[in-house]
């Protein structure tokens, strides 16, 4: 199956999962980062899905790598490059190949990118309390560096590295 029709299924699932029920909405309790969440809805759950579950081959998973880039300046740093520039190319994650093209969001402001990375890195991937929520200031400052999509896709590998297993 090609892109274009990974896409069009995605969004069939999308589409069947906007109405809340069991098992394919988010939790309708009120989330930590409100904003964030329907920003995320609006704009991310077509290709990762409502829960940040991905989509084999077309996105990948916000359950777990967010999370840990939050616990660390430059990952800090990639989930506002992400978001700003987009990101394309081959990546793995949880032992799983995606190659897809993300779309660069900087028609958002600062405020709600932070809002919407809060909510994926409390909400969706359960980042540690002492973790710091990320900040409009964070955004605005790497705003000001734009990368293409591949430069995204490379920092996001020393990033990893930096990491560790």
């Amino acid at each position: 199956m090609n892109r274009l029709g990974r896409l069009a299924l995605g969004i069939a699932a999308f589409a069947a999962c906007a109405a809340p029920r069991p098992g394919c909405a988010a939790d309708p309790a009120k989330p930590a980062y409100p904003e964030g969440a329907a920003t995320f809805q609006a704009n991310c759950a077509v290709c990762h899905g409502p829960k940040g579950l991905g989509q084999p081959s077309l996105a990948p998973p916000l359950t777990n790598y967010p999370a840990r880039y939050a616990s660390i300046p430059q990952g800090r740093r990639q989930l506002a490059m992400t978001v700003l520039n987009g990101m394309f190319g081959g990546i793995d994650v949880d032992s799983k190949h995606y190659d897809f093209k993300m779309p660069e969001f900087t028609q958002l402001d600062d405020a709600a990118l932070a809002a919407v990375l809060n909510f994926v890195v409390f909400g969706l991937a359960n980042a540690a309390e002492q973790t710091k929520p990320l900040a409009p200031e964070e955004i605005a400052a790497e705003r000001g560096h734009p990368a293409d999509g591949a430069a995204v896709r490379e920092h996001r590998a020393k990033v990893l590295a930096a990491l560790g297993p």
